[in-house]
C-alpha cells in the first residue's frame, strides 16, 4: 500500500472507485471493450455479492459507485474485476496498479457522485446528452429500464417488491 494513504473500508458506506487504464491509455475506448467491461462488471458483482448504485466506462478510466461485498473485501473485488477484465484484453498491462476511493456516507454526496459521473461523458466532448453515452448507470436512471449491469435504485427495489408480492 502507498504510504500515507488510508482507505476506510468495511465502514458501511457506499464507496466512489475510480481506477484508470495502464498509463491512462484509451484501452475502453471501443464499444465492445466497453461492453466486456460491463458483463466482467455485472459477473463480478454476483460473485462477490456488493450491489452498484452508478457507473460509468470511459476510454481511459472507470467510476464506479459500490457497496462493500458481503462475501469477502472491497479491495478483493476490486481486483477481481480488473484481473477478469485484464485476462479477456490483448492489452498488456490493462489497468494501473491502483485505484482512488473515496467514502460517499451522506446522501448529498450520493446524489453529487451521481451527477458527478453522468456528466462524465458530456464533459468530454463522447455525447452531447447524457443519456446518449450507453455506457453508463444514467441510461438506468434516465428509462427505470435494467442494463447489463444491476443498479441498485429504486426502480430496483420496487421490481423486487413486486416480485416478493407475485410471485412466479
Amino acid at each position: 500500500m502507498t504510504l500515507g494513504l488510508v482507505r476506510y473500508q468495511e465502514s458501511g458506506n457506499l464507496h466512489l472507485v475510480t481506477f484508470s487504464c495502464y498509463q491512462r491509455q484509451p484501452f475502453l475506448r471501443t464499444q465492445r471493450a466497453r461492453n466486456l467491461f460491463e458483463e466482467t462488471l455485472e459477473r463480478m458483482r454476483q460473485k462477490h455479492d456488493f450491489f452498484i448504485t452508478g457507473y460509468v466506462i470511459m476510454p481511459e478510466h472507470v467510476h464506479l459507485l459500490l457497496s462493500e461485498p458481503r462475501k469477502g473485501s472491497l479491495a478483493i473485488s476490486l481486483h477481481a474485476i480488473k484481473l477478469s477484465m485484464s485476462k479477456q484484453s490483448p492489452e498488456r498491462p490493462f489497468w494501473q496498479a491502483r485505484y482512488y476511493d473515496f467514502n460517499v456516507y451522506t446522501e448529498k454526496k450520493r446524489v453529487e457522485k451521481l451527477r458527478y459521473m453522468r456528466r462524465n461523458p458530456v464533459k468530454r466532448g463522447l455525447v452531447e446528452k447524457a443519456e446518449e453515452w450507453r455506457w453508463s448507470s444514467f441510461q438506468h436512471y434516465f428509462t427505470g429500464e435494467p442494463g447489463v449491469v444491476e443498479i441498485e435504485s429504486s426502480y430496483t427495489a420496487a421490481k423486487r417488491d413486486r416480485a416478493l408480492i407475485n410471485p412466479p
